[in-house]
């Protein structure tokens, strides 16, 4: 599983970054490819001051070795060796009107000392992350991400949108990081699903991944913003950092394993601002968009 899982993210990895190239039209990827000195390592691919985008990176790994202590007494193991891999992607453009992306498809395994597999599972997802709110590209990224769930389990979107809201949202703040997806982790063998079940959805999601973000930037792109409203950009940027930073599981785990770094904080955007106690104008299209952080709407 973990040699399929490992094909996939490099085909898709080339696929996603040849699709940015395009809506971008000027920048193209830098490619890095690292090694971590406790076992694996990746394929970070950057791209930076396009005409779309003004940074970000599609990311894939394979690391494996010994689980930190600190990690083992997160998972409640001793002695446990693991591997895991993923594609990991945020997209940060320039323009206000188009909005930043992050997803993620990974793949973990546990073993005991003799080599033996004893947990494995599944986790990812996709979410989005707006400065100005337009509802149909909200409605287009859900019904992406409601039909590739539909495809395996009705049930999956509905329990999938509902966690990715409850996870990505900043509790000190009050307010969601953006208008949500997609969450999923520990998929794990069951009665109802095998780990080729699993395989089969977690990969299906990720080739949606085009289909819901591609048309919304090409949308968008063009449309004239202010200088107000970049500022806008920037602050609501601020928001989307104090996230990663503080609550994302993923830059945790990363940190934790002795990631690349420079891969781990990929995620954060280049201009941004912290303003004290800044609060849009009542009835303004940015008052608009914190109401619906704070109360997420069900938009299929």
């Amino acid at each position: 599983m973990k040699d399929k899982f490992f094909k996939y993210i490099h085909e898709l990895q080339d696929q996603i970054t040849a699709a940015l190239e395009r809506v971008d039209g000027k920048a193209t990827f830098k490619e890095d490819l690292w090694e971590r000195p406790e076992g694996g390592g990746g394929r970070t691919r950057v791209i930076e001051n396009g005409d779309v985008f003004e940074k970000g990176g599609v990311n894939i790994s394979g690391v494996h070795g010994k689980l930190p202590d600190s990690m083992q007494k997160y998972f409640g193991v001793e002695d446990a060796d693991f591997f895991a891999c993923g594609l990991s992607l945020v997209l940060h453009p320039t323009n206000p009107m188009v909005p930043t992306v992050h997803a993620n498809w990974r793949y973990f395994e546990m073993y005991d000392k003799d080599g033996n597999i004893v947990d494995q599972w599944f986790g990812g997802g996709q979410d989005l992350t707006p400065y100005y709110l337009f509802e149909e590209d909200a409605e287009h990224f859900h019904k992406v991400s409601k039909k590739a769930c539909d495809a395996h389990n009705p049930k999956f979107y509905p329990k999938y949108k509902a966690r990715c809201d409850e996870y990505f949202y900043n509790s000190h703040r009050n307010e969601g990081r953006g208008i949500g997806g997609l969450f999923f982790d520990y998929c794990k063998a069951s009665e109802d699903m095998t780990m080729d079940n699993w395989y089969n959805f977690v990969t299906e999601v990720g080739d949606s991944f085009i289909e819901a973000y591609v048309p919304i930037a090409e949308k968008r792109k063009e449309l004239p913003y202010t200088n107000a409203q970049r500022k806008w950009q920037e602050i609501r940027r601020g928001r989307y950092v104090e996230f990663n930073l503080v609550h994302d599981k993923g830059t945790l785990f990363g940190l934790k394993t002795n990631g690349r770094i420079e891969s781990i904080l990929m995620s954060l955007p280049p201009h941004v601002q912290w303003v004290y106690d800044h609060n849009p104008e009542p009835g303004s299209e940015e008052a608009k968009l914190i109401e619906v952080l704070q109360n997420p709407i069900e938009w299929v």
